[in-house]
């Protein structure tokens, strides 16, 4: 993907996955690329679409919870960028579980109680609903990866205030089961995701991505229980499978570990696996935009305040 020029940008920044542009001083464009990471590692090659999905998917559930939070989005002039309210972040990530999966689980079946200073029940397997949703927060790492923190040090360290926290927690609890709802109306179960906030003065602001597969895990809901029950594995649409598969082929992430080869029949997996999440998320069907560097350019540079 290319580097863009914008009338009026003072700044650039790429990360993992994308590209944002500084406009002036108050207003950001944000570009999802194609690029995937995992374990805090860009993989090498790009996935056909994502960015496509991430941006549309992240639009769609902004916009669908401006009632209980104020975000950062102002229009999204292009499939794969969206223009919005540049917000000074706060520097952790609100993660909230409302199953034992992925990271939690890895802990648990380690025999850890604790995460994030939250401790886990006892008797539990792979997958079950916690008791009530946790949030087990991280700190938002600008290089490697991001850790593990507890609320009591978050406000320790002067992350954020405790007042600041109490926001933050009202808002993820309530983004969480807004979710859930919407996830549960398509037939699919919000295991667990994370949400990014920053400030615009006193006023606290959800920022990038919310409920994409990138940063979310969806369960089916159809036969849930029953796998269960059964101690099978749970269908699911997230990235985790990617993880997963990372891990098979002995990769963390970790120094001296080698990324396995992604082969195009891979590739074309992984898309079709973020379509799927797209048009199970948001009921309609996915209609992939071709559109070239100069086309983006000109959408994004219309739109500019």
């Amino acid at each position: 993907m290319a580097i863009f020029n914008f009338p009026g940008q003072t700044a650039f920044y790429s990360g993992k996955v994308r590209d944002v542009y500084t406009i002036g001083t108050d207003t950001l464009v944000m570009i999802a690329s194609d690029r995937i990471s995992a374990f805090d590692v860009i993989l090498p090659r790009p996935i056909p679409y994502k960015g496509q999905v991430l941006n549309q998917i992240a639009a769609y559930m902004l916009n669908a919870t401006t009632d209980i939070c104020p975000n950062w989005l102002l229009s999204t002039p292009a499939p794969n960028a969206a223009i919005g309210k540049r917000c000074n972040p706060f520097k952790i990530e609100m993660v909230v579980r409302g199953n034992l999966t992925g990271h939690s689980w890895r802990i648990y079946a380690a025999g850890g109680r604790t995460i994030c200073g939250v401790t886990m029940p006892d008797g539990m397997k792979e997958n079950d609903f916690f008791p009530t949703p946790i949030i087990t927060p991280t700190t938002k790492a600008s290089k490697g990866h991001d850790e593990d923190i507890s609320k009591e040090k978050i406000i320790a360290q002067g992350l954020v205030s405790a007042d600041e926290w109490e926001v933050l927690e009202k808002y993820t609890l309530a983004l969480f089961e807004r979710g859930k709802d919407i996830a549960l109306k398509r037939g699919l179960i919000l295991a667990d995701t994370k949400y990014e906030f920053g400030k615009i003065g006193e006023t606290i602001f959800l920022m990038d991505e919310i409920h994409t597969p990138d940063s979310s895990r969806y369960f089916y809901a159809d036969g849930f229980e029953e796998r269960q029950l059964a101690g099978e594995r749970q269908k699911q649409l997230s990235k985790e499978f990617v993880r997963e598969w990372l891990i098979a082929n002995d990769f963390m992430g970790k120094e001296g570990q080698t990324i396995p080869e992604m082969t195009d029949e891979w590739l074309n997996t992984i898309s079709k696996r973020y379509i799927e999440l797209y048009e199970k998320v948001i009921g309609v069907p996915f209609l992939p935009n071709d559109f070239s560097d100069d086309m983006i350019y000109e959408m994004i540079a219309k739109s500019l305040p």
